[in-house]
């Protein structure tokens, strides 16, 4: 299907020796790097703008986030910094300033780049002609506090200053953006045939950072005046800052050594980094939710590799996980855990609820020992893990319910109560779409919530498309006790699960 035309992105290069398009009072000149047309007005471009400063993350791969040190625009009672900020702004003819902010890049890998604090500042400008507006101008200007260009961390452009520019004419409701540098003042002139090779490699970089950050720029900018609503929503649960910090600090600690080791025939770097990630939201979960009293201890129910409960031990916290079968991992994982049964942190058992009726297994009527069983009864408070346990996950708030655990669950293949595959209606929110994931989570948040569950829901920051994350720590009937057997049978019966999860005995263990 071809694109519609105001979304095509053809952006236009300056020549080389043009002039600045601005004129900034302090001397400064500004290089004009290309510009594109637009079709989103002045209102729709600071919106956009707003949302880049405050997430450097959608224009570099390489950047967490910005923490904000400074706003002039903040609203009254917003905590204001503990140290004195002091914006690097300029004066532009013709412009006046209505915004200024202070940011502090954070980058993804701390232990090769530093932070970096940078002033960005709005500023808007209109051309009257017989007293009718005729050309609106607004620009942003980021301004890294920096030195000189040895000082510019990789992730940013060798420059002492990024502008762009939104150029508006409302009488024909069309625009044009452009991104500007502004360059150090040693650096040789362009085009110099003398100038060295790293030089030039340079000029050629800043062409395509800057041919990026006009692409995104006008990306957003055509969705946002198309009425485009972000669905999907991080950092709800958790503040972003704190995972992401905990996040780099379980990197720095143990990534290395978890992918040197690593025993599975899996890639070891989707499963290392995903669970450090999911380690890393759970403790600030947890600082959060026992704050004032004991860790009461977790449990990893459908564990597979054993890795999150590893990375959790090795950070002081007490608990264990089970699986119905016992990966390679384990051996090198395994350690005493004062929360576990018979002080194992790994064990094989098989997961049959207690409210779940025994029978036979199939056609073979043979039966499982007793010691490769837990019943899914837990001491009260144990924190539940449930992590792409499939089968189980729809199992997960009625154990929790039974038990009264909180509980985190992670949905990834649809299964029933009964252990068998399973497609679940379509969504109750119209906009939540139709996929069988988005089906599955509704399906288990209706469980979770007819257990008398309040659900939390978190888009965990993993590098995986199941990355939902249904958090239940506080109760909405009090102490109203569930009728678990009427939401068995609400929810399909559990006729067969006997059977079923027997095989996982006999079956190969899944991946993760």
């Amino acid at each position: 299907m071809e694109m519609p035309a105001k979304l095509v992105y053809e952006p236009e290069e300056f020549p080389p020796g043009s002039p600045a398009v601005f004129d900034d009072l302090d001397g400064n000149a500004w290089r004009p790097m290309s510009r594109h047309s637009c079709t989103f007005a002045p209102h729709h471009f600071e919106k956009v703008m707003v949302n880049l400063v405050s997430n450097p993350n959608l224009n570099s791969k390489w950047l967490f986030r910005a923490d904000i040190l400074y706003d002039d625009h903040q609203q009254d009672g917003a905590p204001q910094p503990t140290e004195p900020q002091h914006p690097q702004t300029c004066a532009i003819r013709h412009f006046t300033r209505q915004r200024t902010m202070i940011r502090k890049l954070i980058p993804r890998n701390t232990m090769r780049d530093a932070p970096l604090d940078q002033t960005c500042c709005f500023y808007t400008s209109s051309h009257a002609v017989e007293g009718e507006v005729a050309l609106t101008r607004t620009l942003v200007i980021y301004t890294p506090h920096v030195a000189a260009a040895a000082d510019v961390p990789f992730y940013h452009p060798k420059v002492r200053g990024i502008a762009q520019l939104h150029e508006w004419d409302p009488f024909s409701s069309k625009g044009t953006i452009s991104v500007h540098f502004l360059p150090f003042e040693d650096e040789q002139p362009e085009g110099q045939s003398d100038e060295p090779a790293a030089v030039q490699a340079e000029q050629v970089k800043l062409g395509r950072i800057a041919y990026h950050l006009l692409q995104i720029l006008h990306k957003h900018g055509q969705t946002t005046s198309t009425g485009y609503v972000k669905r999907v929503h991080h950092d709800v649960v958790v503040p972003q800052k704190k995972v992401q910090n905990r996040y780099s600090e379980l990197k720095n600690k143990h990534a290395r050594a978890l992918v040197d080791s690593w025993a599975e025939v899996t890639d070891p770097s989707k499963h290392v980094f995903e669970d450090l990630g999911i380690a890393a939201f759970l403790i600030e979960l947890w600082t959060d939710m026992y704050q004032d009293t004991e860790f009461p201890g977790f449990v990893d129910i459908g564990c597979g590799n054993g890795l999150l409960v590893h990375i959790l031990q090795l950070e002081g916290y007490a608990g264990w996980g089970f699986d119905a079968r016992e990966r390679k991992s384990w051996a090198q994982y395994k350690s005493s855990s004062s929360s576990s049964p018979s002080g194992n942190s790994l064990q094989r058992l098989l997961l049959l609820p207690s409210v779940v009726p025994r029978g036979r297994l199939g056609e073979e009527e043979t039966s499982i020992n007793e010691e490769d069983i837990h019943d899914g009864v837990f001491p009260e408070g144990t924190f539940i893990i449930s992590n792409h346990a499939d089968e189980l996950t729809p199992w997960t708030p009625i154990l929790a319910a039974i038990s009264q655990c909180p509980f985190i669950m992670i949905p990834c293949c649809s299964h029933n109560l009964t252990g068998d595959k399973y497609r679940a209606a379509f969504p109750r929110d119209k906009t939540k779409g139709r996929s069988t994931f988005a089906s599955l989570v509704d399906w288990v948040t209706q469980i979770a919530e007819d257990c008398g569950w309040e659900v939390e829901t978190e888009m965990l920051r993993i590098p995986s498309t199941r990355n939902t994350g249904l958090v239940g720590r506080r109760r909405t009937n009090g102490e109203v006790e569930v009728d678990i057997p009427t939401i068995l049978q609400k929810y399909g019966g559990v006729e067969g699960y006997y059977a079923n999860v027997s095989k996982l005995l006999k079956s190969a263990p899944r991946g993760h």
